[in-house]
């Protein structure tokens, strides 16, 4: 049992897979052994590791399985890249249960003339750093490989751990005093809960691609269980004891505790100055960026993956780091705070607009109402009731409804669905809706890098609001209870939608698709590998039936940029 808050919860764990498994997923992109080798070498300029891979810029010392002693007596153990020049210079942090053995392969869709095979997965490339002189320092997480402990999935445990190391590493002989962290998905998300206990020493952080509520954003978004890739990535990570589960902690605890609010850090306290990267895929690291107090916040939004966008943009994070942990006067400060990339599928993106706030003053918000007789969307009221049903524990029965545009227009914001629901057969409905752009001739039209569109979902009996955090354009669910269906009686629900930066030309379609499956699975081939992953556990049964018009106002909260 352990304490969260006013709360003592049972946590469940699993075994850790051993150190000589061949089962190593993709996070560990190499074949090397796996061995404990305390001690100091140099890594000498021109020194390749990879194929194809860079060739050492510069000597690098490789301090290995640096011994680190936390708060509360346990070891974790890490690699440390520093510049041979012995000055004293700022560090980065890159920190996972991934591994630090090394040469690691790049990462998928990413060039393997980018890296030189010394980078943590997902994370910053040493070879780089330090030939501008920063140290790396490849962090084993608690549980990790050969650092001790179970391995803990965020919240306040980890964020302890990243306070003792950053505070160790701020008075080691070759720190300039100066740390921060940096690093894609896994090492991202981590950095959230380091900056919300603020380190003293922590000077910047630069998150990519970072999740900010394992809840809601994972294992259980709209309250609807989905545990396959959390899953598959538990099974293949490596230690001496044990992984929580999360799998089993999503079924034993499907309503919000206080487990679950340890997984959602209080961004808010967040002050440190944050580069944040995001796409319009997932994860709601744009809502990150509202979110934190931070004054010095910058917010890039990419439209190709999450890993390539890491290392095409290394020189940009550079200058924010050179600015914070250097102090240099490069113009850092003149970036804009915002860059957007807007999606045009089937057209030219458009990459790095500068804006000056976020969401977008200039945002008008539209409703778009439901038309079940025609299945249509429109943008005035509708009068005559009417509905729409699709067989509710079908993987393949949905219900659609389009818009046509008659000018180009385009969206960038959040956006919400306003749903009239009714199940004719069972207490509770999971809904799963999903926003697509059609050409002329009605064809969907994929966005770069696998983006088919912004989508949301939400299990019917968590509908209630928090009231407080929630605005006409972002519903916020608390999760803390039931409320049941009636049969016969339709309910209105609000559901999210994952937020959109979207361009429409004329003659063009918007989509809505509605369903009780998750309609992404259509188009995807699971997790990177290609693996197929088991889908949401839902409660459908019979039919869910969808009313539109009159007094059933269900609509679409579209934020159109004028």
């Amino acid at each position: 049992m352990i304490q969260f808050g006013n709360e003592r919860i049972e946590v469940a764990f699993r075994k850790t897979q051993p150190l000589n498994t061949e089962n190593r997923g993709i996070e560990l992109q190499t074949s090397s052994d796996i061995e404990f080798k305390p001690g100091s070498t140099t890594l000498k300029k021109g020194t390749t590791f990879i194929e194809d891979g860079i060739a050492l810029p510069c000597d690098i010392v490789w301090h290995r399985d640096v011994a680190v002693k936390m708060r509360d007596g346990t070891t974790i153990y890490a690699d440390i890249f520093l510049p041979s020049d012995n000055k004293k210079v700022p560090a980065i942090l890159s920190w996972s249960p991934y591994g630090k053995t090394v040469p690691q392969l790049a990462p998928p869709g990413v060039d393997p003339s980018a890296v030189s095979g010394l980078q943590k997965f997902e994370g910053p490339d040493p070879a780089y750093w330090c030939n501008h002189g920063y140290t790396i320092i490849n962090v084993d997480a608690r549980g990790s490989f050969f650092s001790e402990g179970d391995i803990y999935m965020w919240g306040r445990q980890s964020a302890e751990d990243c306070f003792d190391f950053i505070e160790w590493t701020a008075v080691q002989e070759w720190c300039s005093g100066k740390v921060a962290m940096s690093g894609n998905s896994w090492l991202g998300i981590i950095q959230w809960y380091a900056g919300v206990i603020n380190p003293p020493h922590l000077a910047a952080i630069a998150p990519w691609e970072g999740h900010i509520d394992l809840y809601r954003c994972d294992v259980l978004r709209g309250g609807i269980r989905d545990t396959g890739f959390n899953d598959f990535n538990t099974s293949t990570q490596i230690g001496l004891n044990r992984i929580e589960d999360m799998a089993a902690m999503a079924e034993k605890y499907p309503l919000m505790n206080g487990y679950w609010k340890d997984k959602a850090p209080e961004l808010e306290k967040i002050t440190v100055p944050a580069y944040i990267v995001a796409s319009w895929g997932g994860h709601q690291t744009i809502e990150a960026f509202r979110r934190i107090s931070s004054r010095e916040k910058w917010l890039r939004v990419h439209n190709t993956g999450e890993w390539p966008d890491y290392y095409e943009y290394t020189d940009d994070l550079r200058r924010f780091f050179d600015h914070f942990l250097k102090d240099e006067v490069n113009n850092w400060e003149k970036t804009p705070k915002i860059r957007l990339s807007i999606l045009d599928p089937g057209s030219n993106d458009q990459v790095n607009r500068p804006e000056n706030e976020w969401p977008l003053a200039r945002t008008k918000y539209e409703k778009y109402y439901l038309d079940a007789s025609t299945s249509s969307l429109s943008l005035s009221t509708v009068a005559k009731e009417s509905v729409a049903r699709y067989i509710a524990d079908d993987s393949q029965d949905e219900v659609i409804f389009t818009f046509e545009f008659k000018e180009d227009c385009e969206f960038a914001g959040y956006v919400r669905l306003h749903l009239w629901i009714e199940a004719d057969e069972a207490d509770d409905a999971d809904i799963f809706v999903l926003l697509q752009k059609l050409d002329s001739n009605d064809k969907p039209v994929p966005g770069g890098y696998g983006f088919i569109g912004p989508d949301g979902r939400l299990r019917a009996s968590h509908r209630k609001l928090d009231t407080s955090r929630s605005t006409p354009w972002f519903p916020y669910h608390p999760h803390n209870e039931e409320e049941l269906l009636t049969l016969g009686q339709p309910v209105p629900i609000d559901i999210e939608i994952r937020p959109m930066g979207m361009r429409w030309h004329k003659g063009e379609k918007l989509q809505l698709t509605v369903a009780g499956y998750n309609i992404l699975s259509r188009f995807r081939q699971g997790p990177p590998g290609g693996m197929n992953l088991p889908g949401p556990v839902t409660r459908n049964k019979g039919h869910h039936i969808i009313h539109t018009g009159g007094k059933y106002d269900s609509f679409l909260f579209m934020p159109r940029v004028l």
